[in-house]
Parts: structure tokens; C-alpha cells; sequence
């Protein structure tokens, strides 16, 4: 098993894990190590997004680092974007090369450019020699083959990569079928640089049997294991928790916070509770009866 303290990271939700969600989620559950942005496609103008635009300005929620994510196929794109969040503070960006759906992947961004290690390569050595800011990279194992991964890991390796965030499945199978540990044996083989797991770590007993099974890696980032149990990183640091029905007081007043923290931003109460039960289909599913209990919430109106 690792001996190592867990390093937990909060995934990016496009959507979901936004300003708010980071600042009010931060502030009552203090246990994660980075907060990564939804991914920006661009440098943002106070003319096309006020809101994003002011949203990179912040480093850190809570004392806690905030990495801005870039999705791009285009390295002076990245170049400008890595030198506007240095001029703001940020130590590092990370290159979006995970996200699996279609419209995404089929313009060959997100894992859709896994399949294309030259397109990597050129990217990364016209960037790589400008680049004032870390880059650590997301991705999957491929979009089509688990193999596509392995011959992109020396160009990562060559180039220094400061991170290496791996989800263990294909671009095709979205968020479907089983993790590939196998795959992910072999790229534990390959890498030289840090490498971080992501995938289905839903439960502190989910973390264990990774664990035990990958003793070389200590850091992993946690979305949707995040967004149905909230006490997850602190459970799997071994923190002292409350027991349930405290929980269950301590996630009330997160999600008041959190509601009334997007009411002031947004000013929109039918978007915003649009937003609450979005963030409820996911926080429902650590209840014992999660149908019953979105049922209620998907009623609301007011």
C-alpha cells in the first residue's frame, strides 16, 4: 500500500465545477490539493466573457491552487493563453487532452487528438521552449485504442511535462465500462515524469484497492467520487469525519452557501435552481434511496 499522503485533486465538470462551486466547496470541505478550472478554449476578453475573464484572476480559493485548463489544438493559442495566466500568477496550465465527446473529439481536441502523436509533438516543440508557466497535461489512454497513449508518453517525458493525469479509459467510452488496469500498468512503466490517476474512486475503499495495486502513485484527481460524496478527500486522508446525520448538516449549509453564492453572481433564480439540481443528481447518489431523493429535488420549482 502507499505509504505516501494522498495528493487529491478536483477534477474539471464543464458546468459544474465552476467559480462558485470551487470557492463554497473549498470553504467547507478544506481537504483537496488543486482546483482545476473547466477548461477555457481561449484567453477570455472582458468583451466576450466578463465573468471568465475575471474568473482567471483568481489563484487560489481558500488557500488552495486554482489551475486554469486550455482546450486546443493550436500551440500559439496555448502560448498566449500560458503567458496571460503568468502575468495573472498562475504557476501552471493544463492541456485538455481527455475530454471524450464527439463534437469535441472529432476536430481532433480533447482525446480526439490522442490518435495523432505528430500533431502533439509539433505542439509541444514549438510551445514547450516560450512557455513561462508548468504545463501538466490530462488525458485518456486513447481515443480508439488503449495503445495511443505510448506514443505520446516520451514526447511528455522529453518535453518535461510537470503532470501527467491519466483517466484510465478510451475517448469512446465516455464515462462507460471498466477502468483499463492494465493499460495503466504499462504506462506506470513508461512514464518518468509525475504521474496522477483519475478515474472510478467513488468510496476511501476505492482509493485503498488502487492503492495497493499502483503503490507508485499517490496523487489522483476525484470528480464524480467528489461531487456524490463531498467528505471523499478527507475520508481518504484519513481526517476524522462526523458521523451521518452531522454529514448531512454540514452538506445543508454547503448547499445553502452555495445557492445563495449564485443567486449574488447570477441573479437568475430559475437558472440557478437549474444549477442546484444539476449538482443534486450527483450529491443524490450517496443517499441510501438516491431516486427518491432527486425525485423530491427535481420537483422543486422555488
Amino acid at each position: 500500500m502507499n505509504q505516501e499522503t494522498p495528493v487529491i485533486y478536483l477534477a474539471p465538470f464543464q458546468g459544474i465545477t465552476t467559480y462558485t462551486y470551487r470557492e463554497c466547496y473549498s470553504k467547507h470541505f478544506p481537504f483537496v490539493d488543486k482546483l482545476y478550472t473547466p477548461f477555457y478554449s481561449s484567453v477570455p476578453t472582458e468583451k466576450g466573457n466578463a465573468s471568465k475573464a475575471r474568473e482567471l484572476e483568481v489563484l487560489q480559493h481558500n488557500h488552495i491552487p486554482v489551475i486554469p485548463q486550455i482546450l486546443s489544438k493550436d500551440a500559439g493559442e496555448m502560448l498566449h493563453f500560458a503567458n496571460y495566466c503568468h502575468q495573472l500568477g498562475h504557476r501552471e496550465i493544463n492541456w485538455n487532452l481527455g475530454c471524450p465527446y464527439s463534437r469535441v473529439a472529432n476536430k481532433k481536441r480533447g482525446s480526439g487528438m490522442l490518435p495523432h502523436p505528430e500533431m502533439v509533438e509539433e505542439i509541444l516543440s514549438s510551445l514547450m521552449p516560450k512557455i513561462l508557466t508548468n504545463l501538466s497535461v490530462k488525458c485518456r489512454l486513447g481515443y480508439h485504442a488503449p495503445t495511443e497513449i505510448e506514443s505520446l508518453i516520451p514526447l511528455f517525458n522529453q518535453y518535461h511535462i510537470s503532470e501527467l493525469t491519466v483517466h484510465a479509459r478510451l475517448g469512446i467510452q465516455l464515462y462507460k465500462g471498466a477502468v483499463d488496469w492494465d493499460s495503466l500498468a504499462r504506462v506506470v512503466d513508461l512514464v518518468q515524469i509525475p504521474l496522477v490517476y483519475n478515474g472510478d474512486i467513488f468510496s476511501s475503499e476505492d482509493y485503498q484497492t488502487f492503492s495497493s495495486q499502483f503503490p507508485q502513485i499517490s496523487r489522483v484527481m476525484i470528480g464524480r467520487g467528489l461531487l456524490t460524496d463531498p467528505f471523499l478527500p478527507a475520508k481518504i486522508k484519513g481526517h476524522s469525519v462526523p458521523g451521518l446525520e452531522d454529514q448531512k448538516i454540514l452538506v445543508k449549509k454547503f448547499m445553502e452557501d452555495l445557492y445563495l453564492s449564485y443567486r449574488k453572481h447570477l441573479n437568475d433564480r430559475l437558472n440557478v435552481i437549474g444549477i442546484m439540481k444539476e449538482l443534486w443528481a450527483n450529491l443524490a447518489c450517496g443517499f441510501e434511496n438516491p431516486g427518491k431523493v432527486f425525485g423530491s429535488i427535481k420537483k422543486c420549482h422555488t
